[in-house]
């Protein structure tokens, strides 16, 4: 009887001891884990916040002309992929803006909240690299709207601006059809005045209408590309040499008297 109670004794010493042992196991363990997820989340946090911080960069000095760059040529800061859904990737090569062919539309548009909203010029290059149709559909201010600017659309030919009074690029006065070659670079220029719309394919004149008293805006697919971006269909294109200035406010012209 005496050897089982202290059996007894020696058993239930030797499970508080284990006990003890455990319990600081479990106390030294937990704080590990703890401090691991502390320290995990505050990298989790920096990362998230160095991938949140997309904002556009410092603002560049127009050049003598008045001229600023759109694209800083090392990133895509101030600017974003165009979720149109089945969207190409839109990347950087060789300071270049591509932007892949996706199921039907692919783009890239502006974050700037500094943007003018008339007066002003866009000039950029741009060459359909693969794909039948449109590779240039600059989306752009108008004032308190925006409207397109496409080249090559509905099949591959068609020019102008969608949209005016309802009506797109392939059915209002701006329609005009061209020939593209694929990896040919093409020169554009977009000039936006209080009273007209005027865009240039290399040195000829491809639009010019007055905006006063029409309604000026954009097909609903591309809604998400305002209030500035670059659009395609179907097609890869490449951007280079992009850049917008402001423009002096002209002067109205007198209104002619009987």
């Amino acid at each position: 009887m005496r050897t089982l109670m202290l059996s007894s004794i020696q058993y239930r010493r030797r499970f508080t001891a284990t006990g003890t042992v455990m319990l600081w196991t479990l106390f030294i363990v937990g704080a590990c884990c703890l401090h691991t997820s502390e320290s995990t989340a505050g990298e989790n946090k920096d990362a998230k916040t160095s991938t949140k911080d997309t904002k556009p960069t410092a603002s560049v000095k127009p050049d003598k002309d008045g001229w600023t760059p759109l694209f800083n040529g090392k990133n895509l800061d101030g600017w974003k992929s165009t979720n149109f859904g089945g969207e190409g990737e839109v990347y950087l090569e060789k300071g270049n803006v591509v932007i892949t062919q996706g199921v039907d539309l692919s783009g890239i548009n502006s974050s700037r909240k500094d943007l003018p909203l008339s007066n002003y010029e866009i000039e950029f290059e741009a060459q359909r690299a693969a794909g039948s149709d449109f590779f240039v559909g600059l989306t752009f201010p108008v004032k308190k709207s925006s409207c397109s600017l496409i080249l090559g659309g509905w099949g591959g030919g068609v020019c102008g601006l969608s949209s005016l009074d309802g009506m797109d690029a392939s059915e209002n006065e701006t329609t005009s059809y061209m020939a593209f070659t694929n990896g040919q670079w093409y020169k554009l220029r977009l000039k936006v005045t209080d009273d007209r719309i005027e865009a240039w394919l290399n040195k000829q004149q491809l639009v010019e209408v007055e905006t006063e008293d029409r309604k000026i805006d954009v097909r609903f697919e591309v809604e998400i590309s305002k209030p500035l971006g670059f659009a395609t269909y179907q097609s890869t294109a490449w951007i280079r040499n992009a850049r917008i200035r402001r423009l002096p406010k002209a002067k109205s012209s007198p209104k002619a008297t009987e």
